[in-house]
């Protein structure tokens, strides 16, 4: 029977669950994936601190057992692991489907080493097709977003980003921003508008992920493959 979606995040899960060793101070991620993850590094019953992303997996591993700690709390993060929303050429990704992607990218930042999980679908040639999450602070929304339509539009994207809502109301990040999602398409230069988006008065950051991977442990029907950039 070939593996589903959820046995190919599993398996991406339990494979990085084995880089983890006692002592360790580890970024828990956040998301479908990253759960598995938390799940299977509190089965093995190892002494190690997270360091949670959100405060969905803040609540996830507190309630498996796992010993947590604030990212000022620690001098530095041995390995985090985390799923992606596209992986792409030399490991560049999107993040931020699951609106955690600020603290998350402070937690990467952080770490000596940085593992990405994900299932199969989440390969792609070129990054894009996945809507690139940007998290803004809510005072003066409207207007950042539309220094946002003029910075995509510097390189060459003319979309224009849209508020996230769920049930009519906008999402609100765990640090009380709001998230915009920028319908790319092709994200041909994606350094190049890193820093275009970067540079907008109100953006505290965005979903592009780049030279933060070191390694991809990517489930398929065939079983668990490693990518390196």
């Amino acid at each position: 029977m070939s593996a589903t979606i959820d046995d190919q995040k599993r398996a991406s899960g339990e494979a990085a669950a084995a880089l983890v060793e006692t002592g360790m101070v580890v970024g828990l991620g956040t998301g479908s994936t990253a759960a598995w993850f938390v799940k299977a590094v509190a089965a093995r019953g190892l002494d190690i601190v997270g360091v949670p992303t959100s405060v969905a997996t803040a609540e996830l591993a507190a309630s498996l057992g796992i010993r947590l700690a604030e990212l000022g709390q620690v001098k530095s993060i041995d390995l985090t692991v985390d799923g992606a929303d596209e992986i792409g050429p030399a490991l560049s990704l999107i993040k931020g489907g699951g609106a955690a992607l600020l603290r998350e990218k402070l937690v990467w930042e952080a770490s000596k080493r940085c593992v990405v999980i994900a299932d199969a679908a989440k390969r792609v040639k070129l990054l894009g097709q996945f809507p690139l999450p940007i998290e803004v602070v809510a005072f003066g929304h409207e207007t950042t977003a539309l220094r946002i339509c003029d910075a995509l539009a510097e390189c060459d994207l003319g979309v224009a980003p849209r508020l996230r809502l769920k049930d009519g109301a906008p999402v609100k990040t765990d640090g009380g921003n709001l998230i915009y999602d920028a319908a790319c398409g092709r994200i041909e230069e994606p350094a190049l508008l890193a820093a275009a988006l970067k540079s907008v008065t109100g953006v505290v950051d965005h979903g592009l992920f780049l030279d933060l991977a070191d390694l991809a442990l990517v489930g398929t029907p065939d079983g668990v493959v490693t990518i390196e950039p």
